[in-house]
């Protein structure tokens, strides 16, 4: 399993009202794809222009080559391409530790 994360600084607040519902609009895509495991974008408390999206992919190649080849790309894609320009970040990361609360 692989993570990705996406990391995303969206200035004008009209603008971000409009990115948050482009990706409801394309998560119907992420969740079909059977590459995509898990997913979740976050908005910042202290910084509410900084998103943060992340995807559990079953690997980076089921992501670039299943997902970014497959059918449920283009849909997605056409959902959040006005919003590729406010991207900081993109990145593909691996589990380095894993700490369960209950075990502190």
């Amino acid at each position: 399993m692989t993570v990705e994360y996406i990391r995303y600084r969206i200035a004008d607040p009209e603008r971000r009202t409009a990115f948050e519902k482009a990706y409801a609009a394309a998560a119907e895509h992420l969740y079909a794809a059977p590459q995509c495991l898990a997913y979740e974008l976050s908005r910042g408390v202290e910084e509410p222009e900084c998103y943060v999206l992340r995807i559990e992919w079953s690997s980076v190649e089921d992501h670039e080559r299943g997902f970014r080849r497959g059918p449920h790309f283009p849909p997605f894609f056409a959902a959040v391409e006005p919003y590729t320009g406010d991207i900081e970040e993109m990145k593909h990361y691996e589990r380095a530790l894993v700490v369960d609360k209950r075990r502190m």
